[in-house]
This record gives structure tokens, sequence and C-alpha cells, in this order.
């Protein structure tokens, strides 16, 4: 059993889950939680291994009851990240092809001054209002663009993207009560026919600089992505892409403006703006586990995961392991080396991480630039999930 209580319906282990992590990983590198019904990795090296061991893969298994799931589990059986190999390796061949024609790079500057934009419209909310929520109009608007610019998704579309999103992904959360499964399934669905809607105008008309329509021409010899693994591919980029970005800006600000030193670094020196970036990524994860199941008997840090059995990388923790990341409760955005796990390992590891990286550098180039003095309003207001780690709303002021 755990040497230490992880209870995911515990508000105080929801508002800071590090002490716990602590002693967890003080006690062992691995554990059987109870509360999640799984073994759990805690150091950064076992959870390593764990994602990079081909013995443990991601197996999907269809929400249940499945009649009630149709569209949830479409996606996700058609999904890259809930594939092992052989599947695996084919959907992310031709996935990464479409990706290397460039996109990221191509928008970096489309991003730049968008984040550009938002915290310039911050700014005049603050003025007008003494302070203003930075998740409401910076972190949640610009990922949703950003990967609906990707998908060249029309404009007046836009604004579904989002509520889709957000309802789908508390289905990954533990205990997720009834309303919030149907909430998932309903927005799975709406996607769903929105996506295979897109998709058939692509294949139809195609566009330059505009991922469905490579996605759609990406082939390797006779081999191409099916109507369904376009569409898994296109949902788990908004879906990975605007939970993460969101997370990381909301989490990574909170932790820079407790901090004060850190921030007030990052605004005298815009090199230090990537390194912020990965500290961001690394202190206070926004995927807080990562669940593997093992595709034959496995032995891990001297714990044996049986052949079907499931276990949790438990990525906040290996984040803060002392073993990998000397001091690793100070945040220093002159960390180096820092070899966090904050987009996986292995062959799961995010596809979308240079995008994601330019981003959150976007952001913290525009608020050094216009809100130097930036400073908390108010207390956060925290999500109350353990998955997913994030906040409802970070009001600021200039300072």
């Amino acid at each position: 059993m755990c040497a230490a209580p992880l209870d995911p319906a515990d508000p105080a282990f929801l508002a800071d889950p590090y002490p716990t992590f602590a002693a967890l990983r003080a006690a062992g590198p691995v554990h059987h939680s109870a509360a999640l019904g799984l073994h759990v990795a805690v150091s950064h090296a076992a959870c390593d291994a764990l994602l990079r061991d081909r013995s443990l893969g991601r197996i999907w298994q269809d929400a249940e009851p499945a009649e009630l799931f149709p569209a949830f589990n479409l996606l996700h059986r058609s999904s890259l990240l809930e594939s092992v190999p052989p599947t695996h390796t084919r959907l992310r061949r031709l996935v990464a092809g479409a990706f290397a024609r460039g996109h990221a790079e191509r928008m970096q500057p489309w991003i730049d001054a968008l984040a550009a934009s938002l915290v310039a419209d911050l700014v005049e909310r603050v003025d007008g209002a003494g302070s203003a929520d930075l998740i409401a109009h910076v972190a949640e608007p610009l990922p949703v663009e950003v990967i609906a610019e990707l998908l060249n998704v029309p404009v007046p579309d836009r604004p579904l993207l989002r509520p889709w999103s957000n309802a789908i992904v508390k289905m990954y959360e533990y205990g997720l009560p009834e309303p919030g499964r149907r909430a998932a399934e309903e927005a799975s669905a709406a996607f769903v026919d929105y996506l295979r809607g897109l998709v058939a105008q692509r294949r139809a008309h195609p566009l330059d600089d505009d991922l469905v329509s490579d996605l759609v021409a990406a082939c390797d010899g006779e081999d191409r992505l099916s109507q369904d693994e376009i569409v898994g591919t296109c949902v788990l980029l908004l879906m990975a892409g605007h939970e993460a970005t969101v997370n990381v800006v909301g989490n990574g600000m909170l932790a820079l403006l407790r901090h004060r030193g850190e921030w007030e670094r990052v605004v005298d020196d815009p090199g230090l703006v990537p390194g912020a970036v990965e500290e961001m990524l690394r202190y206070d994860s926004s995927l807080q586990l990562f669940e593997r199941t093992a595709t034959r008997d496995v032995e891990i840090a001297g714990t044996l995961i049986p052949a079907g059995g499931k276990v949790a990388v438990l990525l906040g923790a290996a984040n803060r392991d002392p073993a990998a990341f000397p001091d690793p409760d100070r945040f220093d955005v002159g960390r180096t080396p820092n070899p966090h796990l904050g987009f996986g390992a292995g062959i799961h590891f995010c596809l979308g991480a240079p995008l994601a990286r330019i981003e959150v550098r976007a952001v913290l180039g525009a608020l050094r630039a216009r809100m130097p003095g930036i400073a908390l309003a108010a207390e956060p207001r925290r999500r109350p999930e353990f998955v997913i780690r994030g906040l409802h709303g970070l009001d600021v002021t200039r300072g």
C-alpha cells in the first residue's frame, strides 16, 4: 500500500500534492495506490523507465457501457496516444510526416502577434478595472486560436472548440460523476461530426499551409490515414495542445509571481525566457498522471507489474525528485540541466512539444514587455481535479 495517503478527492492534496509525492518518494520509487486502484511510480528514474519501456503500452479500453459512449470511444480507438506498435509506429510516421512540413515554424510570427494582442487586451482590462484574469483573457484563448488556425477552422466556428475540449478531458479524471460522463460523450459526438465534415471539405478542396489537408495527403506508399484517424489526431491536438498550454501558462505564471525574484530575472534578461518555460513545465506539472498497461510481466524498480496490470507515471512527483533536480522545490528560471518529463518520454513523447514551447515563450515575451510589474491581485482559483492540474482563474494587476 502507499506509504502516504494519495487521495484525489482530498482538497488539501489537490491544493498541493507535492508533500505527499515527497513522502512517497522517500518510501520507495513504486507503490500501490488503493485510491487509484493501480501502481504508481514516483521517482524520476522509475517514471522515465516506465515511459520508455516497450513492454508497457497505452492499451485503450472503451469507456463502459460502450453503447453509451460511441463517439468518445471512437476518438480514442483512433488516437495516436492510445496505441502501441505496430499501429502506433504507423500512425506516428504518417502524422509526423504532416507536421514535418514546418507548421510550428511558419506559425511562430503569427503566434507572437496573437500573444501580443491578447496581452494588450489584458492591459486594457487591468487599466479599466484594476485587475483582470490572465487565464480567461490570455492563457485559454491563445492555444485554442493556435489549434484552430493550424487546422484552418473557420473563424465563426472557433468558439465551439474550447467547450468541446473542456468537456471531453473531464473523462480522464477518477470518479467523474455521471452528468460529466454524459457531457463528455455529447461533446465527443459533436466534435466527431464537425471534423468529419471538415475532413471531407479538405479531401475535395485541399488548402496550402493547412494541417488537415496535409493529414489527408499524408501517405507512405499506399498507406494513408483513415477519416477516423485524422479526426482522432485533430481532437488529440486540440485537447493536448489546449490543456497543456493553458495550464503551463497558468501554473507557471503563478509560480513566477510567487517567486518574484525569478520573474524579475526574466524581465531583466529575455535570454532567460526559454529556460523559464522549461522550469514552468517542470515545477507544477499540468499533466500529473499518465497510465500505462503491461503487455507482459515487467519489473520496474523492483516492483513486478503483471501482464495486463496498470501502472501510473506521476509526472509531478518525477519532476520534483531531488535525485534529478537539486533543490527541486525551488523555482529557478536558470536551472540547467532540466530533464523534466513534462512532455513525456519514449515513443509517446509529445508531438506538439515544439508548438507548445513557442506558445508559452510568446506569452512570456509579451508579458515581460507590456506588464513587467505584473502581480497577483487575488488568490488563484484552482480547478478541483488531479490528473489535469490547472487554474480556473488568475487575477493580476500591473503591480
